[in-house]
């Protein structure tokens, strides 16, 4: 089953415009959705959890019309924005109390192996917290209840390396069951590259590519040759080049180089910085 289903999805508000947007995320993946501030990141979110009505189009999480059954579907959907709404006065101990009530799959002893996991105190009061803090409260609140998809908004944001790290390391641990899925929205690319399957660049509402990580980084490589050794390949092979005082640095599509060039291998943030270049000149 596919955990995200998107189809001819579209909103627009004054001066922009999101999609339309067909977007897939298989069951037992993670997918990372990169893309500039206002690129429409967030806007996409909130049409997945029904937070703002679309213009046309569909979404479909977990087999489920979002629109219908966003309210059975909270069960199953675990939430982390950009901010943690919580109120400053209650404290991670409080928390747990209320969102006992809210979820009928909360889990106490999960929730409090997360404080403790991401030593946060449990009689602290909220608006204390630093921003990295909330987000991790953020974290233990969302996987508490045994959720299947986590939709995640810029949550390792405001995460120092460490515990980014450790967040990725959990989210994988989360995909190995195959019922469940991540959509993670982050400008922090070095993080989507370590732990997504699939990789979408969003620019300026409008979707690039949404691909297997793995079949981009198979499909374009970077070639270091001096500035006459670009002369070999054929038209339309190189996406982007750099030059320098040693030579030339060239973003190619491996398939179309001749045998005997060696290729290094191609980081998501060069591609994207690449593709988003391409889209501006074509604006």
């Amino acid at each position: 089953m596919n955990a995200i289903e998107i189809q001819n999805l579209q909103k627009s508000y004054k001066g922009f415009t999101l999609g339309p947007l067909d977007l897939t995320l298989p069951s037992g993946c993670i997918l990372g959705l990169i893309g500039e501030n206002g690129a429409g990141k967030s806007t996409a979110i909130k049409l997945m959890l029904d937070m703002v009505t679309p213009d046309q189009g569909s979404v479909r999480l977990l087999g489920q019309d979002n629109q219908r059954d966003i309210r059975a579907l909270k069960e199953d959907i675990g939430v982390v924005l950009d901010e943690v709404g919580l109120p400053g006065y209650l404290t991670p101990r409080e928390v747990g109390k209320i969102m006992h009530s809210v979820f009928r799959n909360w889990d106490g002893a999960a929730y409090e192996g997360y404080l403790h996991r991401f030593n946060l105190p449990e009689g602290k009061r909220f608006r204390t917290f630093s921003k990295g803090m909330k987000m991790k409260l953020g974290f233990a609140i969302a996987l508490s209840h045994h959720p299947k998809l986590l939709l995640l908004d810029e949550a390792t944001s405001g995460l120092d390396p460490v515990v980014r790290d450790e967040v990725m390391d959990l989210l994988m641990e989360f995909t190995r069951d195959e019922d469940h899925a991540v959509l993670l929205s982050s400008h922090i690319v070095s993080d989507l590259e370590k732990a997504c399957d699939y990789i979408a660049f969003l620019r300026q509402g409008k979707l690039l590519l949404c691909q297997e990580k793995d079949l981009l980084k198979a499909r374009y490589g970077v070639l270091r040759c001096a500035r006459e050794g670009l002369d070999r390949l054929e038209t339309g092979a190189v996406l982007s080049k750099r030059e320098t005082a040693y030579g030339v640095e060239a973003i190619v599509e491996r398939d179309r180089v001749p045998a005997g060039l060696e290729l290094g291998a191609v980081d998501i943030e060069q591609l994207f910085v690449v593709m988003a270049k391409q889209g501006a000149k074509g604006a």
